[in-house]
Order: structure tokens, then C-alpha cells, then sequence
């Protein structure tokens, strides 16, 4: 079978994908505060600089770009009224019945297990952060797969050190005893299997 289009490095991907956040006024600090409040009261020693690591390692996940870069693109094309009716004004609306744009930000949530699962719920439910902002619709704009989006990395961040926490504990440390550049669970700990 030939090959009939060329490879996008990863390294394009993980730009294009932090491009579009930016683009769409999500920045990588908002959102790892969603992950601080989530996890603050699990971790001693935590920091914000701790959760930015683990938003930045999220994004360089292929599932999570894809579903990134597919939702965003959903939304601008609906604020330019360029989606098919009657598609084009269930995005605009963001209709209750319309659960694709949770299917997408859903999907990506795996990865990282049932916590980041359950996670993605509540911060679906409960619409923390910058998550209520885009979900309210203040401002011009359609947020209709954003907002799930932004869910589901502080969703997958919040499980990420959720595994490390298990890992540091069984080395009897905590996040107040390592640089945020080792939050991952697989980095610099012996035997770690998360």
C-alpha cells in the first residue's frame, strides 16, 4: 500500500495543539490550576509548577492532541457558520442532547485510567475554572468542545499525579520532596510501574 501523504512530526502536532489553546485563550497555567485544586488536598508539598509539568506531559500525548486539534476546529468552524445545518446550530447552541463534544474530550480521558475518568465527570458536572468560563459562554464565541477539552487535561494531569503520589509514598516522600520536572510517575523512581 503506498503512502500517500507525509508524517506530521510530533513535534508539529504538540505545537499546532498548544497553538490552538492559546489561539482560543486556554493557557497551560489555567488549567493546571484546575489540576492544583483537584490534588492539593491529596498531596503535601504540591505546586503549581508541579501541575504545569503535568499538563505539559498530557499535551504530548497523540490521542490528546488529536482530540484537541478535531475540537477546536469543530468550534471555529461553527463560529464562521461554516458546519452543515442542522450540525452548524446544535454546535452554535451547544444542545443538551448533543454529547459528541464529551465523547471526543471523553475518549482522549482513557489513557490515564479510572481516576482520570471519574475526574472528567466532576469537572463536567461541576465546571471549575476556566472550564465555567468557556461553558457559560461569556464573551463572543462557540466553546462547544473546548470546554470539554479543558476537562479532559486537567482531568488526565490530575491522574497523573495521582499515580506519582502512590509511587512517592511507597518511597515514603511526598511532591514537597522533588522538582516539578519529575512529577511524571515513570521518571527517576526505581521500579516505578504507573
Amino acid at each position: 500500500m503506498e503512502n500517500k501523504g507525509v508524517r506530521v512530526h510530533s513535534q508539529q502536532v504538540l505545537q499546532a495543539t498548544k497553538s490552538a489553546l492559546k489561539r482560543r485563550g486556554v493557557s497551560i497555567e489555567e488549567i493546571a490550576k484546575i489540576v492544583l485544586e483537584m490534588q492539593l488536598a491529596y498531596n503535601i508539598g504540591l505546586t503549581i509548577d508541579h501541575c504545569i509539568e503535568s499538563v505539559e506531559s498530557v499535551l504530548k500525548k497523540r490521542e490528546m492532541q488529536h482530540a484537541i486539534l478535531v475540537g477546536i476546529e469543530l468550534d471555529e468552524l461553527a463560529e464562521k457558520k461554516m458546519l452543515s445545518a442542522p450540525l452548524q446550530q446544535i454546535v452554535e447552541a451547544d444542545e443538551g442532547l448533543f454529547g459528541v463534544d464529551e465523547t471526543i474530550a471523553l475518549g482522549s480521558v482513557f489513557t490515564y485510567g479510572s481516576i482520570a475518568v471519574t475526574t472528567f465527570g466532576h469537572l463536567d458536572k461541576n465546571k471549575i475554572g476556566i472550564i465555567k468560563k468557556l461553558d457559560t459562554k461569556i464573551g463572543n464565541g462557540v466553546h462547544t468542545f473546548l470546554d470539554d477539552l479543558v476537562a479532559s487535561i486537567a482531568a488526565c494531569a490530575s491522574s497523573r499525579i495521582a499515580h506519582r503520589t502512590r509511587d512517592l509514598e511507597e518511597h515514603n516522600e511526598t511532591f514537597a520532596d522533588i522538582e516539578p520536572e519529575d512529577t511524571a510517575p515513570e521518571s527517576n523512581i526505581e521500579g516505578a510501574t504507573t
